[in-house]
């Protein structure tokens, strides 16, 4: 007896769950409360979709026929130069490595490893 209770399949499950709800919420309650978790799937099913958009954006860059793609390591620092000048803009052509260093700097601001004279002054002076 004990083990044909426990072998409740589907459809019964649904009729449990159905009649349990009417009895939480009452006849009344119930559509609305049906409304509000269809939003929450909506909600959730967007943002999902979202999340998943992302990542197969990030996962292959190319299929935005962007100019921007790595196929793998970099091999030579001219390669390296060459992709951070790229995304950020800058026209390669007829540069030499040492321009293309100067130009990335200069996007970026001052560089890090050579500190500014005025603060080499103020380490000294405490």
């Amino acid at each position: 007896m004990i083990e044909y209770s426990l072998n409740i399949i589907g459809s019964e499950w649904m009729i449990i769950i159905f009649v349990a709800l009417i009895l939480l919420f009452g006849t009344n309650k119930l559509p609305e409360a049906g409304k509000k978790i269809g939003r929450i799937v909506g909600e959730y099913n967007k943002a999902k979709n979202g999340v998943q958009k992302q990542m197969k954006d990030y996962a292959e860059p190319n299929s935005n026929n962007s100019s921007l793609s790595v196929n793998g390591p970099v091999q030579t620092e001219r390669q390296k130069l060459e992709y951070m000048a790229k995304s950020l803009g800058i026209n390669i052509e007829n540069k030499t490595d040492l321009e293309l260093k100067q130009i990335i700097e200069a996007k970026f601001g001052t560089s890090e490893t050579e500190p500014k004279d005025d603060l080499k002054e103020k380490r000294f002076k405490n």
